[in-house]
């Protein structure tokens, strides 16, 4: 299974970008958008490092209400071995 994380891009600086996800900030590549603009204020989807996609700012809150649910109904971490 992949993992893909939405992050708000905060600076960039040629095909790298500062971005930021629930207080985490991250340089992430955006060489696999080259294609597309990409600016401070939007949102992408991050996977191993690399931006994968550009997504809506309700994409992305959508996104994160999914992973806290699954975090919730998963409970404490278990710490007994």
């Amino acid at each position: 299974m992949c993992l893909g994380i939405p992050m708000k891009v905060l600076q960039i600086d040629g095909f790298n970008a500062r971005c930021e996800a629930k207080g985490v900030e991250r340089e992430v590549s955006l060489f696999m958008l080259q294609d597309e603009e990409v600016k401070p204020g939007d949102y992408v989807m991050i996977h191993v490092g690399y931006a994968i996609q550009k997504m809506t700012p309700q994409e992305a809150r959508s996104a994160w209400e999914i992973f806290d649910q699954m975090l919730a109904a998963d409970g404490p971490p278990d710490t007994t071995l």
